[in-house]
């Protein structure tokens, strides 16, 4: 005898409720905003901030950040 397949809406209920159960609240509405849609085109974004960036300037705003050690010469 074959059983009919869940639908999509049948499938997602199921992984949200388990969800729920083996993270509890918390742990369940941390997960869900992990996996929100977003907005917008990220890369599109993100060539339009960086476009006059050099390698320079990254190299050049990343030394300040850089912890000195004993030693280091930079």
């Amino acid at each position: 005898m074959k059983t009919k397949e869940p639908s999509l809406f049948e499938i997602n209920r199921r992984g949200l409720k388990a969800l729920a159960r083996a993270l509890g609240p918390v742990g369940y509405i941390r997960f869900l905003q992990l996996h929100q849609v977003g907005k917008g085109d990220y890369t599109k974004e993100r060539y339009e901030l960086l476009k006059h960036w050099t390698m320079e300037d990254v190299a050049a705003a990343l030394r300040p950040k850089r912890k000195k050690k004993p030693g280091n010469k930079e």
